[in-house]
């Protein structure tokens, strides 16, 4: 199993991404020169300049962050007969929820379970038509009592989506918690390949509860104070039917995609510099880059460019399909070229 593969089908809902941190753990074991977990379970892997740059004073402080979590539920409930209700975290459309095979991480193993509702034989013609909320629908997870399903399971227990791995024709891939596992791909392999260089210190985060608040995110840029921060992501592909090209233009196998402004400016307006350094890393590398100026959600990078006295921040993103499901589709090309642009740019920072 590679490593994209890993870190898609290992579970790591927001507040419960510790499998997800002992895989970055792992691999950058080595290759960096410090390895931190803080208070919040964010992991923090720093790879000091030549001669111990941080404590330089002309040193530059460069902060990676992606986050670990992916949306999911929560167990809520169980009801007389065993059926458990659960609460959604994250944001999720509930119209992909049904019929889910899901997994309940419990403290005596993992349970499988199906997604269930009133069967559409026994709706009336109105009911059909109209999405099933999450609170009509209910987990069966095989036993046929409370006490039954209490002995395997309980409230609080986090539920993640059961979804295979598939790699498609064209360098593509498909899987479940593309968003934001791609980002932790990135992140490790650009903390793997960066050189080493004066007075350039670099910290590749893994951000806890993005997903619920971008919580991870707003601590650990208070604890490491970066001068300069790009949050690694991933981004709407809208080159599949049913999207109008100006709702999302960036598209598969075309590079990454340097977010100008999210959230219609509530998120993150890139400072002019910071670009710069981004367009400049594209154009000495032969990196292909794709231009974003979005309406609809935001990253990490809200949250980091706020702290303390402000800190200039990008966000480089890789195009994904069907963002919020268990058959996201995105491209290793874009992954790859993702990965050497944000080298590049490192690498010419002085």
């Amino acid at each position: 199993m590679d490593l994209m593969e890993k870190l898609s089908v290992t579970p790591g809902i927001s507040g419960f991404e510790g499998k997800i941190v002992d895989i970055i753990k792992e691999e950058l074991e080595g290759h960096v020169d410090e390895i931190q977990e803080d208070i919040m379970g964010n992991i923090i892997a720093i790879k000091n300049g030549i001669n111990n740059g941080k404590m330089e004073k002309n040193s530059i402080n460069v902060m990676l962050a992606a986050h670990m979590d992916e949306i999911g539920l929560i167990v809520r409930h169980i009801d007389k007969k065993g059926f458990v209700l659960f609460s959604k975290i994250g944001g999720i459309n509930d119209q992909m929820l049904m019929n889910q095979i899901v997994t309940i991480h419990g403290t005596k193993g993992d349970i499988t379970g199906v997604i269930g509702a009133k069967p559409p034989h026994r709706m009336k013609a109105a009911e059909r038509k109209k999405i099933i909320d999450h609170e009509n629908m209910f987990i069966d997870i095989g036993v046929f009592s409370k006490e039954e399903a209490e002995e395997l399971i309980a409230v609080g227990d986090p539920i993640s989506f059961k979804a295979s791995y598939e790699k498609f024709p064209n360098d593509l891939i498909m899987g479940k918690a593309l968003d934001n596992r791609i980002g932790c791909y990135v992140m490790i392999e650009v903390m793997k390949r960066i050189k080493q260089k004066d007075n350039v210190n670099v910290f590749g985060v893994g951000t806890v509860q993005e997903e619920v608040g971008l919580k991870g995110a707003k601590t650990s840029a208070f604890k490491i104070d970066p001068d300069l921060a790009f949050a690694l992501d991933v981004t709407i592909a809208g080159d599949h039917p049913g999207m109008k090209e100006d709702e999302a233009p960036a598209k598969l196998n075309k590079g990454p995609a340097v977010i100008l402004v999210d959230a219609s400016g509530r998120g993150i307006i890139t400072p002019e510099k910071v670009k710069k350094i981004l367009l400049d890393a594209s154009e000495s590398a032969d990196i292909p880059c794709q231009l974003e100026v979005g309406e609809g959600g935001t990253t990490d990078a809200t949250a980091i460019h706020l702290t303390r006295a402000g800190i200039p921040t990008g966000v480089v993103s890789v195009p994904t399909r069907y963002i919020h499901t268990t058959v996201s589709v995105a491209s290793m090309k874009d992954i790859e070229k993702t990965i050497d642009l944000l080298v590049q740019a490192i690498n010419d920072l002085n």
